[in-house]
């Protein structure tokens, strides 16, 4: 009983303290998200950066209206994973999408979920799944329009397409590298279709 208590604790401090609340400059990709079952909504804006080729989350900001659960479980993934590759942001999104259809019966891994772990309890209603899921969902949304997008297509290229030749309004070092990109946009094309 105690740890429910602790994680209700961590739910309500999120969402009194929100983290990274507030809608932020510059963004490559911004999405609105309702959940028509109770009406809650989250606008959320994405920047993506590079690093060494690799797309990384550099900010993610959103503004929302609803419930206690959907604003805190937006304000835990923010802090998760921000600064983060892509890769790597939705590996925890993928881990926390597992632990809401558990039902409550799976056993999360703390050291992936860090304070996500506190929505466990969650699981196990139904009508609240969503709610929990809403911000982690626009954020995919928005990881895959900036991904697609030409902050997307940069990230990927690590700069490097800047000194080569373009073909087609890419080049083919660009092609080569952008690999990576690609490997973060499927990633995230992959974790849309889970859910």
């Amino acid at each position: 009983m105690q740890l429910e208590s602790l994680y209700q604790e961590i739910i309500l401090d999120h969402y009194r303290n929100p983290q990274n609340k507030g809608l932020r400059e510059p963004f490559d990709a911004e999405v609105m998200h309702v959940n028509p079952t109770c009406g809650d909504e989250v606008t959320l804006r994405v920047a993506l950066t590079d690093a060494g080729g690799e797309p990384v989350v550099a900010d993610v900001s959103y503004d929302a209206l609803g419930c206690s659960i959907s604003q805190a479980s937006a304000s835990v993934m923010t802090e998760m994973i921000i600064g983060k590759t892509v890769r790597e942001a939705m590996e925890i999104s993928a881990e926390f999408l597992t632990l809401m259809q558990s039902r409550g019966a799976a056993e999360p891994d703390e050291d992936v979920l860090g304070d996500a772990i506190a929505f466990a309890g969650v699981s196990r209603y139904p009508a609240r799944i969503k709610c929990a899921l809403l911000g982690w969902m626009a954020w995919k949304d928005a990881t895959a329009r900036a991904l697609d997008g030409p902050a997307g297509e940069q990230a990927g290229k690590g700069g490097k397409a800047a000194s080569t030749g373009a073909l087609n309004g890419r080049s083919t070092a660009g092609e080569q590298v952008n690999g990576q990109a690609r490997n973060g946009r499927a990633a995230a094309d992959a974790a849309r279709e889970q859910t």
